[in-house]
């Protein structure tokens, strides 16, 4: 058993954010060459339906991107950090498709460009002690997907952290290759994240939805919980 736990720190600079929790185990995240044509299409959907969120001309004055441009200057950031639902919504903008990289990962893209919700996803097994969202002490270690050297956190920025360092940088920003979803994930968390009640809605919306996708493919039944500053922490 471990415990998703959401810092004090976070709620001092996000007071009114939500933390959408899903925890799914017991599933073959493997998909067949005769899968990949369902996950595409999902994707190419999901990327035509987020179009609807880039409706300025300028990328960044678009709400969605202006609202997490602002977050993010509400904490220490790596330079460039950018929330991970404007890299997708970027894609969109300049007409780049999405290719399928793995079932759970596929649908929890989809979903996020469906709703403009930042979303991720962790391995439970790769994971050391409790996760936690907070704000860093600085040097924790992180090896970025794709990376091949370390790259520690700052001082004060808000990370995804157990007790053997980051997992996620900038709250969903960079993913670290340590915990990351794989082909071979039987037990997963998957979070979005909202900094307020415009964004929780949509957020609410977003898991309903994505509960059904992953219940339905995976054949499971997963469990899904709400966080906030009443309510910081869960144990799965």
């Amino acid at each position: 058993m471990g415990k998703i736990i959401v810092d004090r720190e976070f709620w001092d600079v996000f007071p009114y954010a939500q933390l959408n929790v899903m925890i799914v185990k017991n599933i073959d995240n493997h998909c067949s060459e005769d899968e990949q044509h369902y996950f595409t299409e999902l994707l190419h959907e999901a990327s035509n339906e987020a179009k609807k969120y880039l409706v300025n001309e300028s990328f960044s004055q678009n709400p969605v991107i202006d609202e997490w441009r602002r977050a993010f200057g509400q904490f220490k950031t790596k330079k460039g950090a950018r929330s991970s639902i404007e890299a997708l919504l970027k894609r969109v903008s300049q007409d780049r498709a999405f290719s399928p990289i793995n079932p759970l990962v596929d649908i929890y893209n989809s979903i996020s460009l469906k709703y403009a919700v930042p979303c991720g996803g962790e391995d439970l097994h790769l994971i050391n002690g409790d996760l936690h969202l907070g704000k860093a002490q600085g040097g924790e270690s992180f090896l970025p997907l794709g990376a091949d050297h370390d790259s520690p956190a700052l001082p004060e920025e808000i990370i995804y952290y157990d007790t053997e360092g980051a997992i996620c940088r900038c709250l969903n920003w960079r993913e670290a290759q340590r915990t990351m979803l794989t082909d071979d994930t039987t037990d997963a968390i998957l979070v979005m994240e909202s900094i307020n009640k415009e964004q929780a809605k949509r957020a609410n919306q977003a898991m309903d939805e994505m509960k059904e996708l992953v219940d339905a493919y995976f054949n499971t039944k997963s469990t899904t919980v709400t966080l906030n500053k009443e309510e910081p922490s869960f144990r799965y």
